[in-house]
């Protein structure tokens, strides 16, 4: 019995098993619900695209038409310069966040909420995707990436595209070291 599980090693987590947080560069969420976004939509325009430790995707900053600066999951093929809109009235573009509901049939979409106004839950990770299936009345059917079909509200927000790095996995590590 003289090796221990590694969850079991980390304990009550001491300062070699702690994530490193204070390298973290923002919480990713969706900007909060106002009137700019329920009504119309809200432009901003990409700053940077920044690398975080805290994610395997890269992140774009995003300065909104009100003066606001958010990070957000970058898109595939995003640049610096490049414009987004946030909100119902949004084009269908990649980086565009919209609610499901605006959002067509058989489009791949990342950063999906959970219940409308959480800031985004599922698929965040570099080079994945979802797609809307179909819509219903009061709920939308979107696949996730593990093939798995959820049923979420209309006015969850989603951006359209997919999550850049997704090359990531391509190149093999060649030896257990490089893992480690």
């Amino acid at each position: 019995m003289g090796k221990r599980l590694i969850h079991q090693r980390r304990g009550r987590g001491t300062p070699a098993h702690r994530v490193a947080s204070h390298r973290f560069k923002d919480k990713i969420r969706y900007r909060s619900y106002d009137a700019l976004e329920k009504e119309g939509s809200i432009k901003g325009k990409v700053i940077d695209i920044v690398h975080d430790p805290a994610r395997t995707a890269p992140i774009a900053e995003v300065k909104f038409e009100n003066g606001e600066k958010k990070y957000i999951l970058a898109p595939e093929s995003i640049q610096i310069d490049d414009e987004i809109e946030c909100g119902i009235s949004a084009p269908i573009k990649f980086g565009n966040t919209l609610p499901l509901a605006e959002i067509p049939e058989g489009t791949p979409i990342y950063d999906i909420e959970n219940t409308p106004g959480d800031g985004g839950r599922f698929v965040r990770s570099s080079g994945t995707y979802a797609n809307v299936v179909t819509h219903d009345a009061n709920q939308t059917v979107v696949e996730l990436p593990s093939g798995e079909l959820k049923y979420l509200n209309p006015n969850c927000r989603a951006s359209i595209g997919v999550v850049a790095g997704g090359g990531r996995k391509d190149k093999p590590f060649l030896k257990a070291g490089k893992k480690w």
